[in-house]
């Protein structure tokens, strides 16, 4: 609700922040994302190494956001050298605070204002232990240096007792579409039928 409520640039950081767990620090600003961490043949984008994360490797994003992203670009005119989002390192947040509480007010709902920036982080964790269901896959996608970092997420969770929907694709678009809906691909059957599998 607050990404299809939000406009403009703030949108499609909230949308990154959702889709790739990065920290606000790692999206905006100067040791932010650069044009050239942005990957449209791969839709995917490459978080830049800071303090206190480990590399990560590139993070998939869907199609719909890799083209506001181009198209941000382009309208921007920026370079691959540039920073993607620029201003105080600081300014996202308090940006993203406005706007909640502004459309706490409309909304008339108080509990929307309990919603921290760094919450898309936690969320984007929290998705990933439920799909993947491995924590030290998740530690690597997270930057974490530690596995109890990211062992601290599992509480959160209700694990699916060993229940999957499979599903199978035999074309790349039928399988980018099953990645898309976050199936983790398995293995190819000899008749060249890809399965994938998702948590219920």
């Amino acid at each position: 609700m607050l990404i299809a409520a939000a406009h403009g640039t703030l949108s499609i950081k909230l949308d990154i922040s959702a889709q790739t767990g990065l920290r606000p620090i790692e999206i905006h600003g100067d040791k932010g994302l650069q044009v050239k961490n942005v990957h449209p043949d791969q839709t995917t984008i490459t978080a830049r190494i800071t303090k206190g994360c480990n590399p990560r490797p590139p993070l998939p994003i869907t199609a719909e956001l890799m083209a506001r992203i181009q198209t941000y670009i382009t309208k921007s005119n920026l370079k691959p050298e540039d920073i993607l989002f620029t201003g105080h390192q600081r300014s996202y947040g308090i940006h993203y605070r406005r706007f909640r509480n502004r459309l706490a007010k409309k909304l008339n709902d108080s509990s929307i204002q309990s919603i921290r920036l760094y919450d898309l982080r936690h969320f984007y964790c929290t998705k990933q232990l439920h799909r993947i269901q491995n924590a030290e896959t998740v530690r690597i996608l997270m930057g974490h240096k530690k596995l109890n970092t990211t062992q601290k997420y599992l509480h959160l969770l209700n694990f699916n007792n060993g229940e999957w929907e499979c599903l199978g694709a035999t074309t790349k678009e039928e399988a980018k579409k099953l990645i898309e809906a976050d199936f983790t691909y398995i293995t190819t059957t000899p008749d060249g039928t890809m399965l994938f599998k998702k948590a219920k």
